[in-house]
Formats: structure tokens, sequence, C-alpha cells
């Protein structure tokens, strides 16, 4: 776990830079765009009482996986090395954290990412748990997602000209189509998602 986690914490180190080189610097929200994802989270399992709602597990844990994403980025702020970092975060993800049930855990990551603007590995670990989701599961997604988003930079996402629904679905949907497609274990992984999106991107 913790050799998945430094090339986690590479991997993001490598696409904050794309965006921003000086992104160490640039006194980024990390901890709003984790509440926000929450509550999107929270949207894709599903709350309302007065309607009948499906959740779409995938969804939900491509929302975790972007909520990592941020947490990962608040830990490299803090400029430990990669080993004690990687270490501190499987310990917290070893000692995972649950509310009652799925969507007041979801809300207690949100209170707590707002309270000290800081990243709850141990909450997120709770949530996963929910989820049935491993985290070699949460591995495979968070590289496929790292790629989306590289993917995404490349197409003109922060000049405002790339086009996040496709046919009318979203790029995260087409995402976890191809991640269930492809073999996780491959050497190529990374590079087999990136052509994958191409391919339907030109489409």
């Amino acid at each position: 776990m913790k050799q998945k986690i430094i090339n986690m914490l590479e991997l993001q180190d490598l696409m904050n830079a794309k965006v921003n080189a000086d992104w160490r610097s640039a006194g980024n929200e990390w901890y709003r765009a984790i509440w926000m994802e929450a509550s999107e989270m929270l949207e894709h399992y599903g709350w309302k009482w007065w309607k009948k709602q499906d959740a779409d597990i995938m969804q939900v844990k491509l929302e975790v996986v972007d909520i990592v994403h941020f947490a990962l980025s608040i830990r490299l702020e803090q400029n430990k090395s990669l080993e004690e970092t990687a270490a501190l975060i499987a310990t917290d993800i070893e000692n995972s954290m649950q509310a009652e049930d799925i969507r007041k855990s979801i809300e207690c990551l949100a209170l707590l990412t707002l309270t000290d603007q800081g990243a709850h590995f141990n909450f997120i670990a709770g949530i996963m748990k929910y989820l049935d989701m491993s985290f070699d599961e949460l591995y495979e997604i968070y590289v496929g997602k790292n790629v989306l988003n590289i993917f995404r930079q490349d197409n003109g996402y922060k000049e405002g000209t790339y086009k996040k629904v496709w046919n009318g679905r979203e790029d995260n949907e087409y995402l976890a189509d191809i991640i269930t497609d492809l073999n996780g274990d491959s050497e190529s992984f990374k590079d087999d998602i990136y052509t994958a999106l191409s391919q339907r991107y030109m489409a």
C-alpha cells in the first residue's frame, strides 16, 4: 500500500504542476474542492426521501477518487518526504472511521474538512468500506482519473475549450467504462486509458 500511495503522490504532483508549475505556493483552496465533491458524492448516492433514487455506485467511487486528488495535494503541501507522507496516509487508511451510515459519513468528511481545511483519509477510508471499495480499486480508479485530468488539460480544460459532455454522457462515465474494459495490472495501463479517451473524444 505504501508504495502505491507514493506513486499516487508523485502522479498528483505531476498533475498539479501541469496546471501551475508553482502550485505549492498558489494558495489553492483544496478543502473547498473536497466538500464540494462530497456534495456531488451524496447526490450520486441519493438522499431525497420524496422520490425514488438508485445509487450510482461507480460514480460515487469516482467522487471518492476526486476527493483523494485534493487530499493528496493538501498532504504534499506540508512538504514532508514522500515516504513519511505515504506512511501517515497508510496509517489513516488502516484506522478508518465511519458514522452510522454512508450519508452521515460523507457529511462528517465535509464537516471536518470545512472545520480544519485538512485531509481526512480516515473518513475517506470509512466511506470506501460502505462501498466495498478496496485500496487496490481506489488505486486503479485514481490512475484512471489522473489520466483523465491530464487528458482534459491537454484538450483545453484550463482555457475553457474542453467539452466535458460527449454525446450526452460525461467524460467520467466514459472513464468508468474504459477502466472496466482494461487490465489494471498492465504496464501500459495509463497509456491505454489515454488512447481510449482520445478515441472516444474524437468520435
